[in-house]
């Protein structure tokens, strides 16, 4: 028989007080709306039930939730100072070519200039090669097909920064 606990930082998380635990979230989406459905279905069994409705949750934001959850996303090579989480997923970045630096500057004004928001990839893991070719590749996408990738790549870093909430000691 298979026993399965509830990893310690998901306990705690299951129990924190309504204001702690929308922080907590905050710091994984920008989103608020996909912050309340994520604690009203609290609590959760396993750290699969908190992906579940983090995916749920990212699938049914509208425009103006899904650019709020954007806005908290430096451009990439520019991770937000001080910040160790921007800086740890772009860290495919922090030792790039001064030459690819100044290309992804110049492409994500212009993808900005395109549609109005970052560029935004789940960099985690990523080479600054890999996100300069996604972003060459992306720029020619039409607004609605690039909406759904990002909504898309938004559910990828959220799951990431969840599995770090949840599998965290105390």
């Amino acid at each position: 028989m298979t026993t399965t606990s509830t990893p310690p930082g998901l306990a705690r998380f299951n129990v924190l007080e309504e204001h702690a635990a929308l922080a907590a979230l905050h710091e994984a989406c920008a989103s608020a709306e996909w912050g309340r459905r994520l604690l009203a279905a609290r609590p959760y069994a396993t750290a699969d039930d908190l992906y579940t409705a983090s995916d749920a949750a990212m699938a049914e934001l509208g425009t103006a939730d899904l650019e709020e959850a954007m806005a908290g996303h430096p451009p990439i090579g520019r991770p937000k100072p001080g910040d160790p989480t921007s800086a740890r997923e772009q860290a495919g970045m922090a030792g790039a070519a001064e030459e690819l630096k100044a290309e992804m500057l110049e492409l994500n004004l212009a993808y900005q200039d395109r549609f109005g928001h970052v560029f935004l990839i789940c960099a985690t893991g990523r080479t600054g090669e890999q996100m300069r070719d996604a972003l060459k590749e992306r720029i020619g996408n039409a607004p609605e097909r690039e909406r759904e990738i990002v909504r898309t790549e938004l559910g990828k870093i959220n799951r990431i920064r969840l599995a770090r909430l949840v599998e965290e000691d105390a």
